[in-house]
Parts: C-alpha cells; sequence; structure tokens
C-alpha cells in the first residue's frame, strides 16, 4: 500500500477489521517489523488524538517516529506552485518535501482546508505534492477532504458495539461557532457506506456533502426523522461544501441551536450509542447529558484511533 487516503486503499474491510481485532489483542506482535525503520509525521496543523496515537502505534510496530510541526520546528512552507515567493514564506514544498523522504520510510501528513478555494482544497494539493515528491508512502492524518485513519477507527468502533448486522448509523450536522471542514464527515460516509452500513445523513439545507462520498446515504433534513431507530449516532459540524453554490464553500450558513444533539434527539432512538472524534464543543455541538452518558463511546473511539492507523502503518511496511 502506497498511499492511505481512502476506503478503497486498504482493500476488503471485513480483512482490515479481522487485522485490527489482531493488533487489539497484540498491539506488539511486530514489534520487529519496523526496527531500524522511521516514521515522519508532518504536521501543518494542531493534532491531539492523531499526533498521538500516531506516535504509539509507530512504537508498537518498532518505527522511529520523527514529528515535525510546519513552522514551529521548521521554515514557514510555500504550498502554491508558480508563486513569487516574497513573503513570509522560506522553503517551498517542491523542494521540502524531497528532503523529507531522505530521511524516512514513510510519511504521515495533516493539512486541514484552507476553506477559500473549493477547487483547490477537493484536487488534495499538498497531500498529492507529497505523493509526487517524497518517492515515500504516504499517510494522510486528515487532510482537506479526508480523515480516513478516524473513519477507520469509527468503523472499528462500531464493529465492536453493533447489535445487529447491519445497524442503522446516523450522520447529523451540528452547530459550531468556527467554520469548520468537511474531511471528518466526508471520511466517515464513504466508509459507512463501503462498509455495507444503514446511513442516513441528516443537515440543514445547503449542508449536503460532497456526492462522492455520500452515494448510497439517505439524505434527511428532519432531523428528529433521522434519528428514530438509529443505533449510532455520529455529530459533526461542517461548513457549507458548496455542493451547489461553490460561492457558498466554507461559510457558516446555519447556526439553529436546535440542531444540537441532547436527550430530545436520542430518546427517539434504538438506545442508540453517541460518537464524536473529538475535540468537541459540549454544549454547542452535543449536550454535557448525551457525552457523559453511558451510552457515549467517544473514549473507546479515540482509544481505536491507535489500532487503525497502526494496521496501515503495518501495510505499507508490509509492501516496502
Amino acid at each position: 500500500m502506497r498511499k492511505f487516503f481512502y476506503a478503497s486503499d486498504i482493500g476488503d474491510l471485513g480483512k482490515a477489521l479481522s487485522e485490527a481485532r489482531e493488533l487489539k489483542r497484540n498491539r506488539l506482535a511486530y514489534k520487529s517489523l519496523g526496527e531500524g525503520k522511521t516514521i515522519m509525521l508532518v504536521f501543518f496543523n494542531s493534532s491531539l488524538r492523531t499526533r498521538l496515537s500516531s506516535q504509539k502505534a509507530a512504537l508498537n510496530l518498532g518505527l522511529s517516529p520523527i514529528v515535525l510541526n510546519i513552522g514551529q520546528d521548521s521554515w514557514k512552507l510555500e504550498t502554491e506552485l508558480g508563486v513569487v515567493m516574497d513573503g513570509d514564506k522560506s522553503e517551498h514544498l517542491r523542494e521540502a518535501i524531497p528532503v523529507m523522504g531522505c530521511y524516512c520510510d514513510l510519511i504521515g501528513v495533516r493539512s486541514f482546508a484552507g476553506l477559500k478555494d473549493r477547487e483547490a482544497d477537493y484536487a488534495e494539493t499538498v497531500l498529492e505534492q507529497f505523493v509526487q515528491y517524497s518517492g515515500r508512502p504516504v499517510i494522510s492524518l486528515e487532510s482537506a477532504t479526508v480523515h480516513p485513519c478516524q473513519a477507520f477507527a469509527d468503523l472499528i468502533t462500531i464493529d465492536e458495539y453493533k447489535r445487529r448486522p447491519r445497524p442503522k448509523v446516523v450522520l447529523s450536522w451540528a452547530p459550531h461557532p468556527r467554520a469548520l471542514p468537511q474531511a471528518v464527515p466526508n471520511s466517515f460516509a464513504e466508509w459507512m457506506l463501503a462498509a455495507g452500513m444503514d446511513l442516513v445523513i441528516t443537515q440543514p439545507e445547503g449542508y449536503e456533502l460532497d456526492p462522492r462520498f455520500t452515494a448510497g446515504a439517505r439524505i434527511e433534513y428532519d432531523q428528529m426523522r433521522a434519528f428514530e431507530g438509529a443505533d449510532f449516532v455520529y455529530a459533526k459540524n461542517w461548513s457549507c461544501p458548496g455542493v451547489s453554490d461553490p460561492s457558498r464553500y466554507g461559510q457558516i450558513i446555519c447556526s439553529d441551536p436546535s440542531w444540537t444533539v441532547g436527550e430530545r434527539q436520542m430518546t427517539v432512538t434504538d438506545n442508540a450509542y453517541f460518537m464524536h472524534c473529538l475535540p468537541v464543543r459540549r454544549n454547542v455541538v452535543v449536550t454535557d447529558a448525551v457525552i457523559d452518558s453511558p451510552a457515549s463511546l467517544v473514549i473507546p473511539e479515540a482509544a481505536n484511533r491507535e489500532i487503525s492507523v497502526q494496521v496501515v502503518m503495518k501495510r505499507m511496511l508490509e509492501s516496502l
């Protein structure tokens, strides 16, 4: 496996889940696999779970992790081609990436959407340069449009807690004071559909996600109706994806607090589990009563981030 952006990159999800269960039982079973090898974890943006889980997974496999915080541990990097570099950015990705590739065997990259130019974000401009110029396998640690390590961890969690073979999973938009990217909901929808879940997406009008990630899901604009009989509820904010109107891409077009996931919505579910990728704005995205309830899976879900990225790193090491 040379890159990990999409569910299709990992192949058969049943086999991937089986591998995840095996690694969870014995996280050090393949510690010799990464001996003498290095993974570079490149962060253009802040992180807690992704940073910690990636380093822990690397150590489990015997890899030596190097963490690089762009703009703090390195020069500020220019990401666009054809620009006159007379500003505050001292180095270009075109040179920086192959240099990074000289010092490692695998590369993980976190680079968020700019939310200004939909075409550039959805072309994955930064991530694709790492694929093109590094000469190394590349893992998306959340990019402009996808967060596959999170979605894989979400799938592992649902597989562990599901009470029926094909549970009803609801992805619900929720309000937020800041404009957030669509990477998490894009990948969540993509992976749930690839796994054959009964997926319902509920959001206000204008927040329709890109069909390349959601084709096959049921779209419901009435949140309460969407929640009826749900087995899992996944709350997440995202800004306007600009599918029908690119001029509104990245904007906040609704702040309706009635979309905050609380006991009112959870009451109509089938005793659903609550999920969120974290960090979460309490009493904005979800109420204290829901996230602190026994049905909340946010901590097991976060713990599975270590397992999801370890499966990916293992497979990449095996392909070297």
